[in-house]
C-alpha cells in the first residue's frame, strides 16, 4: 500500500494523498477548470513546477495567471531559457552564462562565438524567430538533480567554460539542478512552467544589446547581454510598448535638453552642470523644502564635505561602505583587515557619502538635555558615492548629489510620535506634487550591527507610527520587506507611482541605535545620568537630482506653474508691438513672475512651435491690436482652447494666482 501525505489548501480543507503526488494532480483532483488553469504551485511558501513531486506533509497553493507577480515571474524566467537555446542554435559556439528575469523582461549573458563578434540589435529579430519555433514546439522542461561533479563535466565538455567555472564555486552536497528542453539545457534553480509551449509567442520582444562584465568585474571577460521584455499575453506587451513609448517622450535626458535645463559630460562623469533654467527648478524646490523645514521645527546645518577616515572607520561606514567612498589618497593600500585604517598616524580623508555622523558631532557639542529632545537637525548635503560607471543614468543616478537630509535626535518614548508627523508631513508634500504612493517597512538584512532586541524595537515603533497614521493600510500599499533594511537600522521607504504608472522609491526615515552608540552620543535624561538618544534618519525628496529627473518625467516638463523656470513669454506678431511686449514682461515680473520676451523677426507659429517643444506654460502674444487695446492674447501649453484674448490686467491676475506655490501650513 503506497504511503500517504496530507495536502492542507489555502481554504483550510485537507486532502489526503499518494507520497509523489504533484500540484497538478491535486488541481485535476479538484477540478478540469483549475487543472488547466495551473501553472505552478506554492509548497510550504516555496514556488515549485507544477509537475516536481511532492514528498511529505504540506501547505500547498496552487498558483495561475491570475497570480499576476508569480505567473510574470515565470514566464520572464522560461523567456530567458528559450532566448539561450535560440541564440545556440543561431550561433554555434556561443557560451551561456547568466539569464534573470528583470522587473518588466529578462534578460542573458552570452560569450559569442569568435568567427561572431559582439551580438548586436541587427541579430534580434532573427532570434526572435527562432524562439517563437522553440515555444511552438511545446517541448516540456523537466527538472532533474545533478551533482556538482556532473555538472562540472558535462559543461566542460560541451566548451561551457563559464558555466564550469560557475559550477566548481558550487557548494558540495547541495541539490542542484538543470532544466532541459528537448536536448537543450541550463543549470537552474528554477521553477518553469511545464513546457515552452505555456508561453504566448507573441507577448514578448527582444529590445536591446550592451556589453555586460562576466560576473561584474571589468577584469573578466566582455559579454553581450541580449535584453527582452516578457509577459503573459499580447495585450500585456501592447500596453507595455505603449508605456515605453510614452516613457521615452518623457525622457528626462531628451527634455532636459529641450527646455536648457542641464547637461552631463564626460569631464565630470556622474555628476551635474545646471543650467540657469533647471538651477530655478531647484531653487524653488529648495525654498519649498526649507518651508517644510521650518514649519516642522528644524533646524538647519551645513557640515564638511571632506572628513577623516577615521571618523568613518568609528561609524562603520569604512568596513561596510569603503568602495563606494572618494578617498583622498584614492587607493588604501592593503591591510590584514579590510575594515581597518592602515596606522595610526595616517591621515586618510574621505568625501562623505552620507551626512548621519557628521550630524552626530554637531549634536555632540555641548552637553543635550532631555528637554532639548526632540532636536530635528536638517541639511541640504551635498554628497558623493562611487557609483559603477555603467549604472550613471542622467539624474537619476549621479556621483555628486544633494539630499533634502535631516536627523531627528529623540528620546525612546518620543520615536512613534515623530515618525508619524513625518509620515503626515511626507504624505503633504507628495500631495503637492501629484503624486499617489505606497508605503514599505524594510526589515532586518543578515549582515547588520545591533541586538536582536534592538532591531525588534525599531521595527515595532515604525510600524506601529504607520499604523497610527492610518496608513498601514492597502490603500496606502502598505508592505513589509524582509532583509531589505540598511545595516543599521529597517526603515520605512516610500514608493511614488507616476502619471504612467512607474514606482519610484524616493523617501525614507529609519530608526537607528547603533550610530548613536558607535558615536558616543548622549543626552542627560530626567533622572540625571546618560542616556543614548534614537537618532531618525530621513528624507523626502531623497535626492535633487532625482526627484527633479522623476518631476520631469511624471509631469512630461510641463510643470505646475510654480516650479516652471520660465513661467511666461511675450512674443511680438509684428515688431511694431516690441515696446509694448517690453512693457508687458515688466509688469509681469514686478508681479514676481518669471518672464522672457520673444521679439524676433519670426513669424508667430513658429515661435508657438519653438516654445511649445521648450514647455513654456503661458505664451502672451501681442501685436498692433493688443497694444493699442492694451490685451494680451494668452495661450496654455496643452489646453484645448486656442488662444484667449484677455485685459493685461485680468492676465496678471491669472498668472499670479496659478503661480503659487503650494502652502504647506
Amino acid at each position: 500500500m503506497s504511503e500517504m501525505i496530507r495536502i492542507t489548501l489555502p481554504d483550510g480543507t485537507a486532502r489526503d494523498v499518494e507520497r509523489g503526488t504533484t500540484p497538478a494532480d491535486v488541481a485535476a483532483a479538484i477540478g478540469p477548470g483549475l487543472a488547466k488553469a495551473a501553472i505552478a504551485a506554492r509548497v510550504n511558501g516555496e514556488m515549485r513546477d507544477i509537475g516536481r513531486p511532492i514528498e511529505e506533509d504540506a501547505e500547498l497553493a496552487l498558483v495561475t495567471s491570475r497570480d499576476v507577480d508569480d505567473a510574470l515571474e515565470l514566464a520572464r524566467h522560461d523567456y530567458a531559457h528559450v532566448l539561450a537555446e535560440a541564440v545556440q542554435n543561431l550561433f554555434p559556439g556561443t557560451q551561456i552564462t547568466f539569464g534573470p528575469s528583470t522587473d518588466d523582461g529578462f534578460y542573458y549573458d552570452f560569450a559569442p562565438p569568435a568567427d561572431h563578434g559582439q551580438f548586436t540589435e541587427e541579430d534580434l529579430p532573427r532570434i526572435e524567430e527562432e524562439m517563437r519555433r522553440i515555444i511552438a514546439a511545446d517541448a516540456p522542461l523537466e527538472r532533474e538533480v545533478w551533482t556538482r561533479t556532473q555538472l562540472i563535466e558535462w559543461f566542460k565538455d560541451h566548451g561551457e567554460t563559464f558555466k564550469a567555472e560557475w559550477a566548481a564555486e558550487l557548494p558540495e552536497g547541495e541539490e542542484l539542478t538543470i532544466y532541459r528542453a528537448g536536448d537543450w539545457l541550463d543549470m537552474c534553480r528554477g521553477p518553469h512552467l511545464a513546457s515552452t509551449g505555456k508561453l504566448d509567442p507573441q507577448a514578448f520582444k527582444l529590445t536591446r544589446v550592451s556589453g555586460a562584465y562576466w560576473r561584474g568585474d571589468q577584469k573578466n571577460a566582455m559579454l553581450s547581454r541580449i535584453y527582452g521584455t516578457g509577459w503573459l499575453d499580447r495585450k500585456q506587451l501592447k500596453q507595455h510598448l505603449i508605456r515605453l513609448e510614452e516613457a521615452g517622450k518623457r525622457d528626462h535626458r531628451k527634455l532636459g535638453r529641450e527646455m536648457d535645463l542641464f547637461h552631463l559630460q564626460e569631464e565630470a562623469h556622474g555628476s551635474v552642470f545646471w543650467h540657469p533654467k533647471g538651477y530655478m527648478i531647484w531653487r524653488e524646490l529648495e525654498a519649498y523644502m526649507r518651508r517644510a523645514m521650518d514649519g516642522g521645527g528644524y533646524r538647519e546645518i551645513k557640515t564638511p564635505q571632506l572628513m577623516d577616515a577615521r571618523q568613518w572607520e568609528q561609524s562603520g561606514h569604512w568596513g561596510k561602505y569603503r568602495e563606494n567612498m572618494f578617498v583622498i589618497p584614492d587607493e588604501v593600500p592593503n591591510t590584514a583587515d579590510e575594515g581597518a585604517l592602515v596606522s595610526d598616524e595616517a591621515e586618510w580623508m574621505a568625501l562623505k557619502p552620507m551626512n548621519c555622523p557628521a550630524h552626530v558631532l554637531v549634536f555632540k557639542q555641548g552637553i543635550k538635555s532631555y528637554r532639548d529632545l526632540p532636536l530635528r537637525l536638517g541639511e541640504m548635503g551635498c554628497c558623493h558615492r562611487n557609483e559603477p560607471h555603467g549604472a550613471l543614468h542622467g539624474l537619476m543616478r549621479v556621483r555628486q548629489f544633494t539630499q533634502d537630509d535631516a536627523h531627528i535626535f529623540c528620546t525612546e518614548d518620543q520615536i512613534v510620535a515623530e515618525v508619524r508627523k513625518f509620515c503626515e508631513l511626507a504624505d503633504r508634500v507628495y500631495k503637492d506634487f501629484g503624486f499617489t504612493y505606497s508605503i514599505k517597512l524594510a526589515l532586518r538584512p543578515e549582515q547588520r550591527f545591533g541586538s536582536d532586541a534592538d532591531w525588534d524595537k525599531a521595527e515595532d515603533e515604525l510600524r506601529n507610527a504607520v499604523i497610527e497614521s492610518g496608513m498601514a493600510t492597502e490603500e496606502f500599499g502598505w508592505e513589509e520587506l524582509p532583509g531589505e533594511g540598511a545595516f543599521y537600522a529597517p526603515k520605512l521607504e516610500w514608493h511614488l507611482t507616476d502619471a504612467i504608472g512607474r514606482t519610484w522609491q524616493v523617501g525614507t526615515i529609519q530608526s537607528d541605535r547603533v550610530l548613536p552608540e558607535r558615536l558616543d552620543a548622549s543626552y542627560i535624561g530626567e533622572d540625571g545620568d546618560k542616556h543614548r538618544p534614537v537618532m531618525l534618519h530621513r528624507a523626502i525628496f531623497g535626492s535633487y537630482e532625482r526627484f527633479i529627473g522623476i518631476l520631469i518625467e511624471h509631469f512630461a516638463g510641463k510643470l505646475p506653474l510654480w516650479l516652471a523656470p520660465v513661467q511666461a513669454v511675450v512674443a511680438t506678431i509684428v515688431s511694431d508691438a516690441d515696446d509694448y511686449a517690453n512693457a508687458v514682461a515688466d509688469k509681469l515680473r514686478a508681479a514676481g513672475l518669471r518672464v522672457e520676451t520673444d521679439l524676433r523677426n519670426e513669424k508667430i507659429n513658429y515661435k508657438v512651435r519653438e516654445h511649445s517643444l521648450a514647455k513654456v506654460a503661458n505664451l502672451l502674444v501681442v501685436g498692433k491690436r493688443e497694444a493699442e487695446e492694451g490685451t494680451v492674447a494668452l495661450r496654455v501649453l496643452g489646453s484645448d482652447e486656442h488662444q484667449k484674448v484677455l485685459s493685461l490686467e485680468d492676465a496678471i491676475a491669472r498668472l499670479t494666482a496659478e503661480a503659487k506655490a503650494p502652502d504647506l501650513g
